[in-house]
């Protein structure tokens, strides 16, 4: 599996990127079907400096036929000023989509677009038959 980490409008920290590996590895417990990850943190620009920044999180995982995008920006949760916390809720969201897509790729959850079985018809019953 391909991991990108991107630090933007912040110094790169090796002890938020040996986290984001870590819940990364957990995340591949949930699908081994995980062809790419990238993880984006963000602390916005204009708070770059000042106490009780708020950090993003952007989680995109690739796997195939679909792409499961998190974004955590522009949180109002005041616990965000924690990076880690941030995180954490970010790839929570991610493992609950993970496990969603599992289970539909695993046909554990009924597909509702398939039609219902029709009960047995006799033939002048059936559509497009003629009665004569």
């Amino acid at each position: 599996m391909q991991l990108q980490i991107t630090f933007r409008n912040m110094d790169s920290s090796a002890a938020l990127e040996t986290r984001i590996r870590e819940l990364v590895q957990k995340l591949q417990r949930f699908s081994n079907q995980i062809i790419k990850c990238q993880v984006l943190v963000e602390a916005p620009h204009h708070q770059r400096h000042e106490q009780g920044a708020l950090f993003d999180f952007q989680v995109d995982i690739a796997v195939p036929g679909k792409e499961i995008v998190i974004g955590h920006k522009h949180s109002k949760d005041p616990a965000h000023t924690n990076a880690y916390v941030a995180l954490r809720d970010a790839f929570r969201v991610a493992r609950r989509q993970l496990q969603e897509y599992e289970r539909i790729r695993r046909l554990e959850v009924k597909s509702h677009s398939m039609p219902a079985a029709q009960p047995h018809l006799r033939r002048q019953d059936r559509p497009g038959t003629c009665r004569s």
